[in-house]
């Protein structure tokens, strides 16, 4: 979303225009999408299980054993979404994972140690954006194309139609990873809340310093769902413990937060109970990136090909079927803004897609690092 997405709400208040995400699409334009890259299972694969005695888990990760689990939405799971079915199953190598989202403190060390600049404090490039929109689609007025980045407002009454998300989402010229709720606010005492208004590109610039990399969708998902392997949430199947398990919106959506959970916002990290692998914050809170582009059909293609993908990479390439134009990658997790009435993506197979420029007030990331990774770093 973000930038794409700021222009689609603008577009929607000032110049009327819907047609961001009402295209019909023929068979013949929707491409194929089982990537190259994912290996498909020919004989029982050689699986890294548990890391080599020489690899100790970095400060700050933990390790995710590698086995095989099944990708998507469990038996039973009435809120799961089309693009989370059907379930297919899958093997990834083992792996570290962060314990936690990326906080400010940490991106703040990047940004003092590169002078990094996020994309949503640059400013904004008109002939780059219009390239993800329909032909003819006309630029807003210059008062409003300036540095910003999306951010939460809550809606007066009751709200009857939950796709339009210009309802809750507005375009806040200054909001950033410093300034998360916009140009009054700032990350002052912060340091342990997740660092958020982060592009795909900003993540993964925070990766190349660090040595680190995103997580596939399918690392992801092995690592959310730990030993729970037949049932939607972290913790198990009971969905009345969540205000306990994680940072989500409790209430009305998107009126009234009741903040049972005891927080309206952003929470500081492993304010929740950890996961079996003892990952926090693996639902709610935040969305987080991964690697994977987004493609509609993706799970459908790879259930019917039949085959047991290991190590997949996800689609070779980005289609939305809802939105043609879009280039997006997979998040994960879910945010403070994930309701049983809305999106309720704190379950471990919910996904969504969304655009490389987007930088909102409840999206940032994690970081995993493969043994190699950590033997290139020892020289």
């Amino acid at each position: 979303m973000c930038r794409t997405l700021f222009l689609c709400t603008i577009l929607f208040v000032f110049f009327s225009v819907v047609g961001c995400r009402d295209k019909t699409v023929t068979k013949s334009e929707i491409p194929d999408t089982v990537s190259q890259k994912n290996t498909p299972q020919a004989s029982k694969p050689d699986i890294l299980i548990a890391p080599p005695k020489d690899i100790k888990a970095p400060e700050g990760m933990v390790w995710i054993p590698g086995g095989e689990v099944i990708k998507g939405a469990v038996p039973g799971d009435k809120m799961a979404m089309d693009h989370e079915k059907p379930a297919h199953k899958v093997i990834v190598d083992g792996f570290f994972m962060d314990i936690t989202e990326v906080t400010n403190a940490q991106f703040k060390a990047f940004v003092d140690a590169t002078d990094y600049t996020t994309v949503a404090e640059r400013e904004i490039d008109w002939e780059e954006m219009k390239k993800q929109l329909p032909a003819g689609t006309p630029k807003p007025p210059d008062s409003i194309m300036r540095p910003g980045s999306l951010t939460f407002k809550k809606t007066k009454s009751s709200v009857s139609n939950l796709y339009d998300f210009s309802q809750w989402w507005q375009w806040t010229i200054g909001a950033n990873w410093k300034h998360p709720n916009g140009p009054g606010s700032n990350i002052i005492g912060k340091d342990n809340e997740p660092v958020v208004h982060i592009s795909y590109e900003d993540a993964v610039a925070y990766c190349e310093w660090a040595g680190r990399r995103l997580p596939t969708e399918a690392e992801w998902e092995r690592a959310a769902r730990g030993n729970n392997h037949d049932a939607p949430f972290f913790w198990g199947k009971d969905a009345s413990i969540l205000p306990e398990m994680a940072n989500t919106w409790e209430g009305e959506f998107p009126v009234t937060n009741t903040g049972e959970d005891g927080y309206e916002r952003r929470a500081v990290v492993k304010s929740y109970r950890p996961n079996d692998f003892g990952l926090y914050d693996i639902a709610g809170n935040v969305w987080e990136w991964t690697s994977d582009w987004y493609n509609s059909n993706y799970y459908a293609e790879t259930a019917a090909s039949g085959k047991v993908l290991v190590n997949p990479q996800g689609a070779s390439t980005p289609y939305n079927a809802r939105d043609p134009y879009a280039r997006e990658r997979v998040i994960k997790g879910g945010s403070f803004l994930c309701s049983d009435s809305y999106c309720a993506s704190y379950r471990i197979s919910a996904r969504m897609g969304t655009s490389l420029d987007s930088a909102q007030e409840h999206l940032g990331f994690r970081t995993v690092a493969t043994v190699e990774m950590i033997r290139n770093e020892k020289g």
